[in-house]
């Protein structure tokens, strides 16, 4: 097709899930209990009061779940690993759990069968409770960093000679900010006495996003010590971010858009691949924001790691000023100067669909970590969808709109500014268990009636196939 804009013939682009956010069968074949299982249990905990218990039923119906990605032409698949499913307890000095390694085998072979390249995730926030009731979890750096590492490197053992992309960690800023801050999210710790019996917003986040980098950082270098010479894989982590635009073009409103850039991609993405935290942190958060020590530091400078996964979904204004530390103190709105609003609003409070964002991060994130990038996650939840008709839920014209319009900004990012993006993973394969929301929030571009298990495509999953059919050479009809 002269003329046509194109990625790589070796681009990857597929669908997104979550393990518990799908699978179901909390304690089938010998699984411990996350912190997940443990929250969700709690009253009042989600939305419509659910839990993840049943989700997507995926723990039994995987089959029909890769026959279902084969059906869509993907080229690749990105999914995570249960911890507590490989190793009940979670502590390097526990048992391996033999059913769930045999699990994941079998899951990961299916996927290749098919042709389908996996991406594994080892961690998306389903802690093994038990971490977290023995020692505090991702609150105890001595204990936590060892005991991911040994987890990461029993997948990597057991997992390896058929994987080849790893990612380490799944939005480690929601992990410490919902989990520890705000406690919205398990294990739910939180100043807030209303919400949460124990916990300190101010400083129990810092602590578990510096843990968590560790945990990335030591286990790359235990990859690249042990496997990645014989295995030839990549390892690379997810972190999510908006794009922060200035609501004008005031000095201090566009200072505010670069700090609030700092405080939620530069917090995690500067250690990782420069080996330090945004300065402008350090000024507003002091010592709550912990020093590397040399050793650290240098197991920082020298890992590999490979890639940039990107999690975005949106785009907001800022303002210079206010009091929440999360953000940098700045203030954030959909709403610009003259009244108009930022895009489609979509169901949740939290995002809207914006296009033009989307090409100004991925331009963002290239100039300024100079990585390869994976967009790890992407994806609307339409509207008042999930009280829709079955037959109008399937035609999600919101989500398609959006689709289009962030899959062509990709593209224009790639074909005309140059920025090296090697995959797309569109969340989510399914409607599923969208974590506080519960099941009222549907992201999936395949309708799940939850009663049945009935899984039906919708015109945005027929959107994806089309583009990317028509965008990526060797995958074009003839």
């Amino acid at each position: 097709m002269p003329g046509i804009k194109s990625f790589s013939k070796t681009f990857q682009w597929g669908f997104a899930t979550a393990s518990y956010q799908i699978e179901g069968s909390p304690d089938a074949d010998g699984k411990g209990p996350s912190i997940w299982d443990t929250h969700t249990h709690k009253p009042s905990i989600t939305l419509d009061g659910l839990n993840g218990d049943t989700a997507t039923e995926s723990y039994k119906l995987w089959r029909e779940d890769i026959s279902l990605l084969k059906s869509y032409g993907v080229a690749a698949h990105r999914f995570s690993l249960s911890w507590s499913r490989i190793i009940p307890d979670g502590s390097r000095h526990s048992r391996v759990n033999q059913a769930g390694i045999d699990y994941y085998r079998a899951y990961i072979q299916e996927l290749l069968n098919n042709g389908i390249r996996p991406y594994v995730t080892l961690y998306h926030w389903d802690l093994p409770d038990a971490l977290h009731q023995s020692y505090g979890g991702w609150l105890n750096k001595d204990e936590i960093v060892k005991d991911f590492v040994y987890y990461a490197e029993t997948c990597f053992s057991a997992f390896g000679d058929l994987v080849k992309d790893w990612i380490t960690l799944n939005e480690p800023w929601c992990v410490a900010n919902l989990g520890y801050g705000t406690g919205v999210n398990a294990p739910g710790r939180s100043s807030d006495r209303k919400r949460c019996a124990a916990g300190d917003s101010k400083t129990e986040p810092w602590i578990v996003i510096h843990n968590q980098i560790l945990a990335h950082a030591y286990t790359v270098q235990a990859y690249d010590n042990s496997y990645r010479e014989t295995q030839e894989g990549q390892i690379g982590v997810a972190l999510d971010s908006f794009w922060f635009e200035p609501y004008d073009d005031a000095p201090e409103n566009v200072a505010a858009a670069q700090r609030a850039m700092d405080f939620r991609l530069g917090l995690l993405a500067d250690p990782i691949f420069k080996g330090a935290y945004p300065p402008s942190m350090k000024k507003i958060l002091g010592d709550r924001l912990r020093d590397f020590t040399s050793e650290e530091l240098e197991v920082l400078h020298a890992g590999c790691t490979d890639f940039f996964g990107l999690n975005t979904y949106t785009t907001m204004l800022v303002k210079d000023g206010g009091v929440s530390d999360v953000l940098g103190h700045v203030t954030s709105t959909f709403t610009r100067k003259d009244g108009t609003v930022l895009g489609t609003e979509s169901h949740v409070g939290w995002m809207r669909d914006y296009a033009p964002g989307f090409r100004k991060l991925l331009n963002y994130v290239h100039n300024t970590y100079k990585k390869p990038i994976f967009v790890t996650e992407n994806g609307f939840p339409a509207k008042g969808e999930n009280d829709k008709p079955f037959s109008d839920a399937i035609k999600d014209t919101d989500r398609v709109a959006y689709f289009r319009g962030y899959v062509n900004a990709m593209l224009d990012a790639h074909s005309e500014d140059g920025v090296d993006i090697r995959g797309y993973f569109a969340w989510s394969l399914l409607d599923n268990f969208e974590w506080a929301d519960g099941y009222t929030t549907r992201f999936g571009v395949t309708y799940v009636d939850f009663a049945t298990q009935e899984r039906t495509p919708k015109d945005s999953a027929i959107f994806l196939t089309d583009f990317f059919k028509k965008h990526v050479p060797g995958q074009r009809s003839s």
